[in-house]
C-alpha cells in the first residue's frame, strides 16, 4: 500500500490544494493523515484534500509525489474512486427526477427528503446509500422477487420503492427510535397523497428496516430488506468504504464503544442463515457479504 500526492493544482479558500489518496486501502489512507494531522474534515469520500504548505511534510511523512494525472489513474486503478455520477451534488438531481415519477405532483415532499439526505452528518446514510437500495430494488424487481407481494391496487413495486425514500429519513444514528422517526415521517407526508392502506404498508415497510426480520411470504419486505443490506456483499474495497462512512457516521462515539457495537452488529448478521431473505440475494451477495463482515469483525478485534 502507498500514499501519493499530486501538486497543489487546486485553488480553494485563498490557497492552492493537493490531493492525498492511497492505492489501495481508506483504512490505511486514514491511519497515515491522522498520524499527520490532518482533520477528519479534509476527507471527501475518496482522498484528502490539503493545503500546498503541508505537501512537503506530507512527502517527508512518506507520501509519493505524481503528477496529477497519474495520481487519477492510480485511485481508479485502486477501485476506490467515487466516480462524479456518485457523488451527492450528481445524485440529487436523477433522484428528483425518479422520485417525481413515483409519485408526481408532490414536489415538496421531494425536496423535504432530499435535504434530509443530504444533511452534512451523514457519511454512509446519505443520498449514495438511497440511490444504491432504490438501485437493488430494480435488480430484485426484474429478477421477479416482487412476483408473489400483496398487491391488490397494482402499487407494490411503487410501496417498496417509497420505503426506500423514508426508510433513513430521520437519521441520528439512534438504532430504532430513527426508524420508527422514520415510518411516522411516512405516515404525515404520505398521507395526504395516498390511500391510508398504502400509507400504512408504507409505514410498516419502513419499519422492518430496524431490524431486518421479515417473514416469508412478505415478498416486499425481503425485497426492501435485501436492497437495503446489498452493501454487505459488495466487493472487498467498496465494503471498506462503507465500513469506514459508518464509522464516520458514528464519529460522537468513543473508539472501544464503536468496536464493541459494531462487532455485536456483525455478529447478529452473521447468526442470520440465511442473511438475505431472496433467493436472488442469497446468491448474488450472501457468499461475498459473509467474507466482508469475517474480515471486519477480524479486524474489529485484532486492532
Amino acid at each position: 500500500m502507498t500514499i501519493y500526492i499530486d501538486p497543489p493544482l487546486w485553488p480553494a479558500h485563498g490557497t492552492m490544494f493537493s490531493h492525498l489518496i492511497s492505492d489501495a486501502s481508506l483504512a490505511e489512507l486514514h491511519a497515515f493523515a491522522d498520524r499527520a494531522g490532518i482533520s477528519a474534515r479534509a476527507f471527501d469520500r475518496d482522498h484528502y484534500d490539503v493545503p500546498q504548505q503541508r505537501r512537503q511534510e506530507l512527502l517527508s511523512a512518506g507520501a509519493r509525489p505524481v503528477s496529477a494525472g497519474a495520481l487519477t489513474r492510480i485511485l481508479a486503478a485502486s477501485g476506490l474512486r467515487i466516480p462524479a455520477s456518485a457523488r451527492p451534488e450528481k445524485l440529487r438531481p436523477r433522484l428528483r427526477t425518479m422520485w417525481d415519477k413515483l409519485l408526481p405532483d408532490t414536489g415538496s415532499v421531494a425536496d423535504e427528503l432530499l435535504e434530509r439526505w443530504a444533511e452534512p452528518h451523514r457519511h454512509y446514510h446519505g443520498l449514495v446509500h438511497l440511490a444504491a437500495v432504490l438501485r437493488e430494488i430494480g435488480t430484485l424487481e426484474r429478477a421477479g422477487e416482487l412476483r408473489g407481494a400483496a398487491d391488490p391496487d397494482g402499487t407494490a413495486a411503487s410501496r417498496v420503492r417509497l420505503a426506500a425514500w423514508f426508510h433513513d429519513a430521520v437519521y441520528r444514528g439512534a438504532a430504532g427510535t430513527d426508524e420508527q422517526d422514520s415510518a411516522d415521517l411516512a405516515s404525515h407526508l404520505l398521507g395526504p397523497h395516498m390511500p391510508a392502506r398504502a400509507v400504512d404498508d408504507v409505514v410498516r415497510l419502513v419499519l422492518l428496516t430496524t431490524d431486518h426480520v421479515v417473514e416469508a411470504d412478505d415478498a416486499a419486505g425481503s425485497v426492501l430488506s435485501d436492497a437495503d443490506l446489498a452493501v454487505l456483499g459488495a466487493e472487498p474495497r467498496t465494503y471498506e468504504r462503507y465500513a469506514a462512512n459508518v464509522r464516520e457516521d458514528f464519529a460522537h462515539v468513543p473508539e472501544p464503544d464503536f468496536r464493541r457495537g459494531r462487532a455485536q452488529v456483525l455478529d447478529g448478521l452473521l447468526a442470520r442463515t440465511p442473511l438475505y431473505a431472496t433467493e436472488t440475494g442469497r446468491r448474488r451477495w450472501e457468499p461475498a457479504a459473509r467474507a466482508n463482515m469475517l474480515a471486519e469483525l477480524s479486524a474489529l478485534r485484532g486492532a
